[in-house]
């Protein structure tokens, strides 16, 4: 493929060959150059009309094909390439003898080509062609001695173009620095912004797929072992979260444009890859010791009747969580049973690709008896794969039963909420309408309209039979927190302590639908998703912990959190959209494609997904560790 030179370089060199021939052309009358001077001890030229200037080049070639350059340091291109350059037209340019078959003077030498060549060879540098040698015309007289008007100005005419050229060439490469958003660091290019911000991005979704499915495998393996075999396991996840936390928190900053300027913003995007990275190596450097531990190929067995069992017991929630959801969406709006409402659909395609990764384990199990000290094929990729499927089927049967528990105890609140409500607004109108003291007015107005409106609305739903609790108390709790900040009151922190409770109610709703679906649909939820949960995650975490010591700081933590989980539940589901993800659809039967949708198979999704084999084709099923060693199982085509 041929680098087209930038458009204004190209141009330059374009008029090279004109500005070459209004110079050589006649000259006008008197427009001679100053007479030459005489050259100090070390045989030097002292410039004493400061023509050259900054990027200009000057050759001064002399008899018998010697030659000197001389060029701006900050524009001239690499030394051998200009080098090249003038010796291939001075040292090629013909002498006055061979010029005119012996007539002209002995011993002369063709300045006026050798001039022209080289600015020739200046401007072939820029665009990447290689120097060309001069071409003389026949009996043309030597310019050195004696020739025609226009002759003693080829020189500076050529030196006029080099300089051009080289000029050229400097704007040219500073033109690739600025779009490529290089400077140099030892001789090893600096990536652009751009490309910082793609690459920590991906580390972050990657890293967060080996902590997830580390997570889940370890739970298998807590199961199976007890917390005290599997602690080194249960410290190296814990160390990789930690450090995963981090790097989502500097992520957050980014969008939140905490970062400052670009050199700030370059040091944040290097320090998020490094935590990225930090966290899976942890996580590789523990994954031989935790195959020892499972060791599926010895534990075989016990692992199949293990994941059996629970199979057989999912199949029969399953059942159940399909009823529950039946009655949610009797009772209340789209919206209230919309985190769940795919559920159980996938729930069953993960079951069905569980079982099916049972039966092929049983028969390997099956061939490795009858081969004796053969080599049939191993169960344990069919194994894990078959856990992976179980583990998320469970989590989306958990997460219709908690849904369900979530609405009941939001609408039971709801009813104390809008009466405390209601009573705090006839004491804020009496303030407005001056019958009652002591009670800052500014902001008020605007804060009792804020509440009238979300109390009104909220009992038109309810009255109307079908409505949303958990968002019902959500418009409730904000607006009556908003209003109680300016009605200052004695009882200031035990309002505020009411107020968090509803807050964490909402909050930890929207948290656990995001992190269900994001953990369920991992093979296509990007980075941004990911980022505003995990920040969710740090808030409501940080509510919990000041509901004794600031409980208002902790009403404002939960309320953000609430709403960033909202967003991560929106973009997760958008990305998933917009790869056209399968997953309890009718067109994936044998539920494969929600498996890779889910991460339990290393693959790609159309469109793209985190951990995108070559040629989307999915992989074997991961497994604990981190980039290095999760997908070390294989068993890609057969699952």
């Amino acid at each position: 493929m041929t680098r087209r030179a930038p458009r204004p370089l190209t141009a330059l060199l374009a008029g090279l060959p004109m500005a070459v021939c209004l110079l050589v052309g006649p000259a006008a009358p008197g427009g001679r150059a100053e007479e030459p001077g005489p050259l100090d001890r070390r045989g030097r030229i002292t410039d004493r009309a400061g023509a050259p200037g900054t990027g200009d080049v000057l050759l001064a070639a002399a008899r018998e094909r010697r030659y000197a350059r001389v060029g701006d340091a900050a524009g001239r291109p690499p030394q051998d390439r200009p080098d090249g350059a003038a010796h291939t037209a001075v040292g090629s340019a013909p002498r006055a003898d061979d010029r005119t078959g012996g007539g002209g003077r002995t011993g002369g030498h063709d300045r006026a080509g050798a001039a022209s060549g080289a600015a020739e060879g200046y401007g072939a540098v820029p665009a990447g062609r290689s120097a060309p040698v001069p071409t003389v015309l026949s009996g043309a007289p030597d310019p050195g001695n004696g020739g025609g008007p226009g002759a003693e100005l080829a020189v500076p005419a050529a030196l006029v173009a080099g300089a051009l050229a080289m000029a050229g060439y400097a704007y040219a490469s500073r033109r690739r620095r600025t779009r490529t958003r290089t400077t140099p660091h030892g001789g090893v290019p600096v990536p652009r912004a751009a490309e910082l911000d793609g690459r920590a991005a991906r580390a972050l979704v990657e890293a967060d797929d080996a902590v997830r499915t580390s997570q889940e495998e370890l739970e298998v393996a807590v199961a199976r072992f007890g917390e005290a075999a599997a602690k080194p396991f249960t410290e190296a996840v814990a160390y990789a979260r930690g450090r995963l936390a981090a790097a989502f928190r500097l992520r957050q900053r980014l969008d939140d444009a905490e970062a400052g300027d670009e050199v700030t913003r370059r040091a944040v995007l290097e320090e998020i890859t490094t935590l990225c990275a930090d966290a899976e190596r942890r996580l590789d450097e523990e994954s031989a010791a935790f195959d020892e531990l499972r060791d599926l190929e010895r534990t075989a067995p016990e692992a199949l009747a293990a994941a059996k069992a629970a199979h057989r017991d999912l199949e029969g929630r399953l059942t159940t969580a399909g009823a529950t959801l039946t009655a949610m969406r009797a009772h209340y709006t789209g919206t209230a049973a919309a985190p769940v409402a795919t559920a159980p659909a996938q729930a069953g395609a993960r079951l069905a690709f569980a079982a099916a990764n049972l039966a092929r384990a049983r028969e390997a199990l099956e061939a490795r008896a009858a081969a004796g000290t053969g080599s049939p094929p191993s169960a344990a990729p069919y194994l894990r794969a078959a856990e992976g499927a179980v583990g998320q089927a469970a989590r989306l049967i958990d997460a219709v039963d908690r849904r369900a528990v979530e609405l009941a105890e939001a609408a039971g609140r709801l009813p104390g909420a809008l009466t405390e409500a209601e009573a705090d607004l006839a004491e804020a109108r009496g303030a407005l309408g001056g019958t009652s003291g002591g009670v800052p007015r500014a902001g008020l107005r605007g804060r009792v309209a804020r509440l009238e409106a979300a109390v009104r609305d909220v009992r038109r739903v309810v009255e109307a039979g079908r409505y949303d609790p958990v968002d019902a108390l959500r418009r409730t709790g904000e607006a009556h927190a908003a209003l109680d900040e300016v009605l200052e009151r004695a009882d200031g922190a035990r309002r505020a302590r009411a107020f968090l409770d509803q807050a964490l109610l909402t909050a930890r709703s929207s948290v656990g639908a995001a992190e269900d679906y994001v953990a369920t649909h991992r093979g296509a939820v990007a980075c941004g998703a990911r980022t505003r949960l995990a920040e969710a995650r740090r808030l409501l975490a940080a509510a919990g912990a000041g509901t004794g010591t600031d409980p208002r700081a902790a009403l404002a933590q939960a309320q953000r959190a609430d709403a960033l989980a909202r967003q991560a539940q929106e973009l997760a589901e958008q990305d998933v959209r917009l790869r056209g993800a399968p997953g309890g659809e009718p067109g994936d039967p044998g539920g494969r494609g929600g498996a890779v949708l889910g991460g339990i198979l290393l693959g790609g999704l159309p469109g793209g997904g985190s951990g995108e084999a070559p040629g989307g084709v999915a992989g074997g099923p991961a497994s604990f560790g981190g980039g290095g060693t999760r997908g070390r199982l294989g068993g890609g085509g057969r699952l």
